[in-house]
């Protein structure tokens, strides 16, 4: 389950701001990775910047980069009280939104996974990640205002992901990794928890991504109730294994940049066999690049991880 759309643009020849404006153009590049290599998974594209838009925030849009937030939105106890809560589909959140429904009428049963921000790192984006983090720590009660309003629109934006037909929402923490574990466990997973018990249900499931968490922030991650948690290549997946129950779902976690994006096929066979095999033992775990692949990555070396992978499974 790579989470990689922009790989699709390689093949389709859009460019990243068409995928992140145009839900037909984030559409074409998850099927043509679907054609092309026969994905068990789809994946709108993340984007961890359209949060933080519908709030207000300024983004930078260009051609070829993702898009990033410029600045800061709010700076003071007084402005994030005064902040107005966005709808679901406010802005460029209807581009993802539509994405899903379109791929939900066209997946023919396979999964469709919106992708959304968690609640601290979009914290992180309206009032400055480095803000945010003195913030636990000076005025806490500060940061969980934010953090409740950050929730409020969360909670809308992943339902309607699942008004669309999505099997689910993949939601990416990846500032929380920046928290000691005591800190991800008072201003993440209690946030995320609350999002679990009233989004999750027998058809739709929360996929909790954080490429910068590591081992000793598992305990607290796990407090989160998500069905299933995305780890990066920070994270010990073999410790990581050893310490949950066997009803715990963990994925991950293959560097999306040295892996996928700079090595030879014949290393990215090499990193993915190797994955495989300390693996092997546990049926908890789906292989995956550990977090978002980048733009330009060569497609050869995603058809070698899929090879490998699907040999596997042979």
């Amino acid at each position: 389950m790579p989470i990689g759309v922009y790989a699709g643009l390689e093949i389709t020849g859009a460019t990243i701001k068409d995928a992140v404006t145009s839900a037909p153009a984030q559409t074409d590049a998850v099927l043509a990775l679907h054609e092309r290599f026969n994905t068990r998974v789809m994946l709108t594209a993340m984007d961890l910047s359209v949060e933080a838009e519908a709030f207000g925030s300024k983004v930078r849009l260009s051609v070829d980069e993702i898009p990033t937030i410029i600045g800061r939105l709010v700076t003071t106890e007084s402005e994030i009280e005064s902040l107005l809560c966005p709808s679901a589909g406010d802005r460029r959140t209807t581009v993802h939104l539509e994405t899903a429904g379109e791929l939900v009428k066209l997946s023919k049963d396979i999964p469709v996974l919106g992708g959304v921000i968690g609640p601290f790192s979009l914290a992180g984006r309206l009032f400055g990640v480095s803000e945010a983090l003195e913030l636990s720590l000076t005025e806490p009660e500060i940061l969980e205002k934010l953090l409740k309003l950050a929730t409020r629109f969360l909670l809308s934006y992943i339902k309607a992901f699942r008004d669309q037909g999505a099997a689910g929402v993949i939601m990416a923490e990846p500032a929380a990794g920046l928290l000691s574990p005591r800190g991800l466990g008072r201003f993440s997973s209690p946030f995320i928890r609350q999002i679990a018990e009233e989004t999750q249900n027998d058809h739709f499931s929360l996929v909790l991504h954080n490429c910068g968490a590591k081992i000793a922030h598992l305990p607290n991650i796990l407090e989160a109730g998500a069905e299933m948690y995305h780890f990066g290549a920070p994270m010990d997946i073999d410790k990581a294994l050893a310490q949950v129950s066997k009803d715990v779902i963990l994925a991950g976690n293959l560097d999306p940049t040295s892996v996928f994006h700079s090595s030879t096929p014949d290393e990215v066979a090499e990193h993915t066999q190797s994955l495989i095999n300390r693996t092997a033992s546990f049926k908890n775990f789906i292989i995956s690049s550990g977090c978002d692949i980048p733009p330009a990555t060569p497609l050869k070396n995603l058809e070698t991880f899929y090879n490998s992978v699907n040999l596997k499974n042979i």
